[in-house]
């Protein structure tokens, strides 16, 4: 005797059917819990804009949330949850928290830490914090070359903030110290000599007009701790600069004088009729910048003499008066 089995079969159409009607059940339960999310935040977003005491509507003053119905104040010293720092290169892309910049002025480009002084601290524990502040400045300065290359920053800070340059040429300088260094051309030779003859260098190639006898009147080092450094930075580095012209100097000069700009303009053609004609060659060009301002002034009936044009370039009057003959000869 057989068994009869009944087989049920589902035509397509059917499958479809019960997949819609998923569907629409996973649809209305995702659009349920939206919903509920959505009603949630309404509800805290009313209750934030509502006066927990007469209910009224709350407007916000600069920091302050404000009733507008009995005026008490719901919120105030509101948290600003951005950085403490501006920086307008990357306001958007990264708003961290972050320190002071790197600088090559610095031995360690101003990655390590410092122990601060505070004048809270008395007795026992502010002894304990100067021992410590010791110790952690001897591990800063483990070798003899750190403690060259600290010394030397120094002074080349010092040099720059007495003579009022910008912060590229006190980079360029500890940048010129560390290839001087590097090259053992510190061997034997003064370090303020170097500081000085690397500021020189960087004033040279920035443009920036400033004088030997300027930065040795400022530095520690001598003339001659100057020339002997800057001679040797020189023959082994190959310093890409070239021999100063008294264009250079005319602008300071001008401003030094209160010269009008004809008589600035002046000046400087002055100078390059100088250079061309050789009447500069073998002389100093901050006398020759002097003597084509003076020259410049008499001609245009400015008033400047010659003792006033000497001393803003810091030289005699017979220097001065020199050029100016040769200048003026036909």
């Amino acid at each position: 005797m057989s068994e009869a089995r009944s087989t049920q079969t589902r035509s397509p159409r059917t499958e479809t059917d019960d997949a819609a009607t998923a569907d629409r059940a996973a649809t209305a339960g995702r659009a349920a819990t939206v919903d509920a999310g959505e009603t949630a935040t309404d509800d805290e977003t009313a209750a934030r804009e509502t006066c927990p005491e007469c209910g009224g509507r709350t407007r916000v003053d600069a920091s302050e949330r404000v009733c507008t119905d009995c005026g008490l104040v719901v919120e105030a010293d509101r948290i600003d949850h951005g950085p403490e720092w501006r920086s307008f290169a990357d306001d958007d892309t990264n708003p961290k928290r972050t320190g002071a910049p790197l600088t090559r002025s610095r031995h360690d480009r101003g990655l390590s830490t410092e122990i601060g002084r505070s004048t809270k601290v008395k007795g026992r524990k502010r002894r304990r914090l100067a021992r410590m502040r010791t110790q952690h400045n001897r591990a800063q300065i483990s070798t003899k070359r750190d403690r060259n290359k600290v010394y030397a920053y120094t002074e080349i800070r010092r040099l720059t903030g007495a003579l009022e340059l910008p912060d590229s040429v006190r980079d360029a300088a500890c940048t010129l110290f560390d290839s001087a260094q590097d090259e053992s051309l510190l061997r034997g030779r003064s370090l303020e000599g170097f500081a000085a003859a690397c500021l020189y260098v960087a004033c040279r190639t920035a443009d920036v007009a400033r004088t030997v006898g300027e930065i040795c009147a400022e530095a520690k080092a001598t003339e001659d701790e100057h020339r002997a450094a800057f001679d040797a930075m020189n023959r082994e580095l190959g310093l890409p600069i070239a021999p100063t012209g008294p264009a250079e100097y005319l602008p300071r000069f001008a401003s030094d004088l209160d010269c009008d700009a004809d008589v600035e303009r002046r000046a400087g053609e002055l100078a390059e009729r100088a250079v061309e004609e050789g009447i500069a060659n073998g002389r100093n060009p901050v006398g020759v910048a002097a003597a084509c301002l003076y020259t410049a002034a008499r001609e245009l009936d400015a008033e400047c003499t010659q003792r006033e044009a000497a001393d803003a370039a810091d030289v005699t009057p017979v220097t001065v008066r020199r050029t100016y003959v040769d200048l003026t000869e036909e």
